[in-house]
C-alpha cells in the first residue's frame, strides 16, 4: 500500500477543515495510506510572489525536508501545489525540485491520473456551475485553457461525471479569474472586488444552485464579497462533492 502525504495549506487548515477530511476520505476509499505530517507549514507561496526569496527558500527547503520521504503528496490546493510543482525549482535547485515534482499532485489531477477513477457511487442531485481557477487550469493542466489551440480535456468535468444525478450548468466566463491573486486582492483591492462581482453575477445569471470550484482561496475571496454584497451564493470545493459528503 502507498502511503500519501497530506498537505493542507494554511487557510484549508483554519477555514475549510472539511474539505481537508473530504480529501484524506477520498484517498483512503481508494486504497492509499493517508498521513498527516503535523510539523508541515506553509508552502511559501505568499513570499515567493511578494518577492521575498530567502524567505520563500526556507519553506520550500521545510517543505522539501518533511514531505520527501513519502510516496505522494497531495493537497486540495491547485495554487499551493502549483508553487511546489512549478516554481521551487527557482528555490531549491533542479534535483531536489523534480524529485518533489514528479510525486506532488492536486486531488483532481492525482484522482484523474494516477487513481484513474471511474467510477462513484453517490449522488448529488443539485444543478452546480464551475469556476476554473488560475492555477489549476494554467499551470496544472486540470483543463485546456480555451485560448489554446489544442485538443480539450477537462479533468474537473470528467470526475463530476461520474456523480449520479448531478447537473452541470454552463458559466459565461468560467475560466476567467475571481480576482484574488493573493496579495492582488490587497494591492489591487478596488479592480480585484469588481473581478469578484463580475464572476459573482456570471455565477447567477447560471442559475444554478452551487457555485463549485477547486481552489478554496477563490471560493474564500468570493464568498467575502458575497456576503458584503449580501447574495445568497452556496460554495463547494469539488471533493465535498466526490467523497460524498453533500447530498
Amino acid at each position: 500500500m502507498k502511503t500519501v502525504a497530506l498537505f493542507i495549506p494554511c487557510y484549508i487548515d483554519s477555514i475549510y477543515p472539511d474539505v481537508a477530511m473530504a480529501t484524506a476520505k477520498l484517498l483512503k476509499e481508494n486504497g492509499y495510506k493517508v498521513v498527516y505530517p503535523k510539523e508541515q507549514t506553509c508552502c511559501g507561496q505568499p513570499f515567493f510572489n511578494s518577492g521575498y526569496k530567502d524567505e520563500a527558500k526556507k519553506l520550500a527547503q521545510k517543505f522539501f525536508d518533511i514531505f520527501n520521504s513519502y510516496d505522494y503528496i497531495v493537497t486540495p490546493s491547485a495554487s499551493c501545489i502549483a508553487t511546489v510543482k512549478v516554481h521551487y525549482e527557482k528555490l531549491l535547485g533542479k534535483e531536489k525540485f523534480e524529485t518533489l515534482k514528479e510525486k506532488s499532485f492536486e486531488i483532481v489531477e492525482f484522482l484523474h491520473d494516477i487513481v484513474k477513477l471511474k467510477e462513484l457511487d453517490i449522488s448529488f442531485p443539485h444543478s452546480i456551475s464551475l469556476h476554473k481557477s488560475c492555477h489549476g487550469l494554467r499551470e496544472l493542466n486540470l483543463a485546456t485553457p480555451k485560448e489554446l489551440n489544442l485538443p480539450y480535456q477537462d479533468k474537473v468535468t470528467d470526475l463530476l461525471n461520474l456523480v449520479k444525478d448531478i447537473e452541470i450548468k454552463p458559466m459565461q466566463k468560467d475560466e476567467e479569474c475571481c480576482g484574488f491573486g493573493g496579495t492582488f486582492s490587497i494591492n489591487e483591492n478596488e479592480l480585484s472586488v469588481k473581478m469578484a462581482k463580475d464572476k459573482l453575477q456570471n455565477f447567477k445569471a447560471s442559475d444554478a444552485e452551487y457555485f463549485v470550484g477547486y481552489d478554496c482561496s477563490c471560493m474564500m475571496h468570493l464568498k467575502s464579497v458575497s456576503d458584503f454584497e449580501k447574495m445568497d451564493v452556496k460554495y463547494l470545493h469539488i471533493v465535498e462533492i466526490l467523497a460524498g459528503l453533500k447530498s
